[in-house]
């Protein structure tokens, strides 16, 4: 039959079909589609008939017991796959440490303190519901974190005409509160520690160093079973996986030699930048972002102190305390905004890092771990409050992007 002909049967994508697809991926407008087309899979099918399926799916096991590593398909995205997108944000962090915004403190003063006050008054956002409530105070770290993929996506669509130094402010706050989101799920929610597995991975990073600095060694062939290695140990330890992520991306060199046309760090997150956004952080979406949105569910997710101080700390507590922690630091110190921004700029990305989604999610699963009721709610919670800041984040900032094209329109006929 003309049916099973060779010809006919689907062939593999192409080198530059290839190459197309990894350079969309690795824009933020694509990488956010994506992420939101994931989440809107999960939602579908964790409403639909299809429910029991993608639980049975999601909480499937396998791994290597003998190594601690039997995990359920929904594990192994959170504690695996998310690691590939930490590996990412530890680059990008060591890249503005060395050659970016958090290179000169002066001009990294305003992000940083945005980001600080944008995870403490979250944070107590959601203390105050819980402790009048009577809810559970271990969720207080859910609301502190700005989803970077997501938040840069919506910048990028809405925002063709805002000034560059929105979306450098903005970098900046995301990378710092993924910092700050990384120190306090190390430390906060490690429940058990394995001193000896917790000492071969650091054992794993310092031969890591060893090979990438002092021996120039460069085969990926050494660093992915290394990798594999480091992030066994570091989930056998009871840290979280994700840090082992983290930890060797920041000990990638960001600084070009003479000889080199970019840097080892450049050239790595180029690679590995669009298996993050087109499969990690996607897959992790796929199973973390399937909750119940029924009339009924949101209405009991909304009577739950946990739920409730989560979207409130999201969708207020991220735009009071970024935009007051700017406003204030500027006021009363020598740290001055960009002469390009203005203030409602400040408070349109304001509601746009309300937006938590990814490290949100993961932050849940680690705080409810012993109550799934409460962990559907709060993922319900955080889907909701990160659309609703996306939502009100692109009304302000399309209405300040018509402004500045109005104002490029007259600067060219001038």
């Amino acid at each position: 039959m003309a049916g099973n002909t060779p010809s006919d049967a689907p062939s593999a994508p192409s080198r530059p079909e290839r190459k197309s697809l990894a350079n969309a991926l690795r824009t933020e407008t694509v990488g956010g589609v994506v992420l939101l087309a994931a989440a809107v899979v999960a939602l579908v099918l964790a409403n639909t008939a299809l429910s029991g399926l993608y639980e049975d799916v999601r909480d499937f096991h396998f791994g290597i017991p003998a190594l601690g590593l039997d995990l359920s398909i929904g594990h192994w995205a959170s504690d695996g796959l998310l690691t590939v997108f930490f590996f990412v944000a530890g680059i990008e962090l060591k890249r503005e440490l060395v050659d970016g915004e958090l290179r000169d403190p002066r001009a990294a003063a305003l992000p940083i303190v945005a980001a600080v006050c944008g995870m403490a008054v979250p944070a107590l956002f959601y203390l105050a519901v819980n402790a009048s409530g009577g809810g559970d105070l271990n969720g207080w770290a859910i609301p502190m974190a700005t989803d970077i993929a997501f938040a840069l996506g919506v910048l990028a669509v809405v925002g063709t005409h805002l000034p560059s130094g929105l979306r450098a402010f903005l970098l900046t706050l995301a990378i710092v509160d993924d910092l700050g989101a990384i120190m306090v799920i190390a430390v906060f929610y490690t429940s058990t520690l394995n001193v000896w597995a917790l000492a071969g991975a650091f054992a794993g990073l310092a031969l890591f160093h060893t090979l990438h600095h002092r021996l120039g060694v460069r085969g990926w062939y050494f660093y992915v079973p290394l990798g594999v290695a480091i992030w066994a140990l570091m989930y056998n330890s009871g840290v979280h996986a994700t840090i082992a992520g983290v930890a060797m991306g920041m000990l990638l060199r960001a600084k070009t030699r003479p000889e080199e046309e970019s840097s080892p760090a450049e050239r790595i997150e180029h690679v590995v930048r669009p298996y993050s956004a087109g499969l990690a952080v996607p897959l992790f979406a796929l199973f973390a972002a399937g909750v119940s949105v029924s009339g009924s569910a949101l209405a009991d997710a909304a009577r739950q102190p946990e739920a409730l101080g989560t979207a409130l700390g999201l969708f207020a507590g991220k735009v009071v305390g970024i935009f007051c922690g700017t406003y204030l630091t500027a006021r009363f110190t020598r740290a001055r905004l960009s002469p390009d921004l203005a203030w409602a700029d400040v408070a349109g990305m304001s509601m746009l890092a309300g937006i938590g989604f990814t490290v949100s999610l993961l932050v849940t699963e680690l705080a409810f771990t012993g109550s799934p009721e409460t962990t559907e709610h709060v993922k319900a919670a955080v889907l909701v409050a990160s659309f609703a800041a996306a939502l009100a984040a692109c009304v302000l900032l399309r209405i300040r992007n018509a402004k500045y094209a109005k104002l490029a329109r007259h600067g060219s006929a001038d």
